[in-house]
């Protein structure tokens, strides 16, 4: 488990930027965000068997914790005005 948990932080800036680049390339809306970050994790997770010895199911784990830890990332990091949607 620790192996997963350090490959997720490795992919966690890649999946990000990737997530950003998808963001502004397309017009999409926003609830649907962390369904295509959690995507791009497995994807990147998949394809990433070059870098490392672990087996697939593992490397899916790992890009799927990196996509959902992208949007919760970018969550924290983005400033909001107000308490809520609303205000």
């Amino acid at each position: 488990m620790e192996n997963v948990l350090f490959f997720a932080t490795v992919l966690l800036p890649i999946v990000s930027a990737l997530v950003e680049m998808i963001k502004k390339t397309f017009n999409l809306p926003k609830n649907i965000i962390p369904s295509i970050s959690f995507v791009t994790g497995l994807i990147i997770g998949g394809l990433a068997y070059p870098f490392t010895d672990m087996e697939l199911v593992l490397r899916l784990w790992a890009g799927g914790f990196a996509g959902l830890s992208a949007t919760g990332l970018f969550e924290v990091v983005n400033k909001r005005e107000g308490m809520t949607k609303h205000d």
